[in-house]
């Protein structure tokens, strides 16, 4: 036998604008399945969310960020909503190699909150989900070849690893195949 005690649930959606820009939306909420008591708020009934934020990331095709807005829908304390605007620093910093580290340097620690960094932290892959992979399917639509550029996700998980299989068959040209060393001969 076991009881659900809590519930948290995160989304990611990624959007094409008009006017070639993306935004990429996350929202985060945290239920208790049963009646809580806040330092807060006071009574929290089962079901209502201790934590209900969301952010739009607004980026370019380089994936630097344009724009940046946070809502503090749900909060366990007033003061949580002071943070609402703590996001702006990130403009114009870059998704990709040094993320984590841009977050950490322009919002870390009390100047923001711990649940948006881990929500801007994971926005990076719905990013990498969203502008890529919406390019080459455009690419393929216009029967166009891909692009010389190599794909951002090989190299990063066992099935796109550079000497595997899949590499081999989809993106042949960056395939490196296992190099083992030689063999020694036994006296």
């Amino acid at each position: 036998m076991r009881e659900r005690l809590h519930t948290r649930s995160i989304e990611f959606n990624g959007y094409r604008r008009d006017d070639g820009l993306w935004d990429i939306e996350a929202e985060l909420r945290d239920l208790r399945h049963y009646d809580t008591l806040t330092p807060g708020k006071g009574l929290l009934p089962a079901g209502q969310p201790v934590h209900h934020m969301a952010i739009t990331l607004t980026l370019n095709d380089e994936f630097v960020v344009q724009d940046v807005s946070a809502k503090m829908l749900s909060t366990p304390f007033g003061v949580c909503m002071e943070i609402q605007d703590s996001l702006k620093p990130l403009v114009g910093a870059r998704i990709g190699y040094g993320w984590r580290k841009a977050i950490s340097e322009r919002i870390g620690g009390v100047q923001s909150c711990t649940h948006l960094r881990e929500l801007l932290v994971n926005m990076a892959t719905a990013a990498l989900q969203t502008i890529p992979i919406w390019h080459v399917q455009q690419r393929k639509k216009q029967g166009l070849p891909p692009s010389d550029e190599r794909p951002h996700y090989l190299g990063q998980c066992h099935s796109w690893r550079l000497d595997g299989p899949v590499v081999l068959q989809h993106h042949p040209r960056f395939h490196q195949p296992q190099t083992t060393p030689p063999q020694q001969e036994t006296p």
